[in-house]
């Protein structure tokens, strides 16, 4: 059975650069390395629902903190067994964002922290009841909200992106996001966690090996 890594981090952090950095370091070590970045746009109808809604469709769906989370959590759940498959066929199974998400952007919209009532509640929808595969190691890629915003712009005007969403474009909530994001990597929220500043300076070795201890 392979290792469950997941890369956590603000849209515009560099979760993709780090990834594709760490799989490129596993792979020169003879690993197998599999990859899914969540939400599963364009592959789970909840998923597709998530980002309709974030564009203006389906009237209020996206004022509903916990109905859009209950949306995130199927798509997962959807793959639950999928991942498991991937697990059994990849020393590492690498993910671009996992429950922790739900977690932290559904706290920072109700203005609560990582040890409010919504952590919990989504803790108790997508591990306990949902029984999500653990992550080993959840990597935050954390990186001021003000710097990934603007990387995340400057990829929209490079045509890179497909337009940002209404959450990606709120300053106030990235910046809660981030606080948020931070203490679950404190307490350890679910699993062991591991911090890195910056997608583009971190050694993928030094993470590999972190990966791998």
């Amino acid at each position: 059975m392979g290792r469950l890594i997941v890369i956590e981090g603000l849209d515009g952090a560099g979760k993709q650069t780090l990834a594709g950095a760490l799989t490129s370091e596993l792979e020169s070590r003879g690993l197998s390395v599999g990859r899914v970045a969540f939400p599963r746009y364009g592959e789970d109808v909840h998923a597709d629902l998530v980002a309709e809604a974030l564009r203006g469709a389906h009237g209020d769906l996206a004022d509903s903190v916990y109905g859009m989370a209950v949306l995130y959590a199927l798509d997962r759940q959807r793959s639950a067994a999928w991942l498991r498959a991937e697990l059994a066929d990849h020393d590492v199974l690498l993910l671009d964002r996992y429950v922790a998400s739900n977690a932290a952007y559904g706290a920072a919209r109700l203005w609560q922290h990582a040890d409010g009532e919504f952590a919990s509640w989504a803790y108790q929808l997508e591990v306990t009841r949902f029984g999500l595969p653990e992550p080993e190691l959840q990597i935050l890629l954390s990186v001021p909200s003000e710097v990934a915003a603007e990387r995340a712009e400057r990829r929209e005007r490079s045509g890179a992106g497909d337009g940002r969403d209404r959450f990606e474009s709120d300053a106030g909530l990235q910046e809660r996001c981030a606080v948020v994001y931070r203490e679950l990597a404190e307490m350890s929220w679910w699993s062991p966690w591991h911090v890195v500043e910056d997608a583009v300076t971190t050694d993928p070795s030094a993470l590999a090996d972190r990966v791998l201890a």
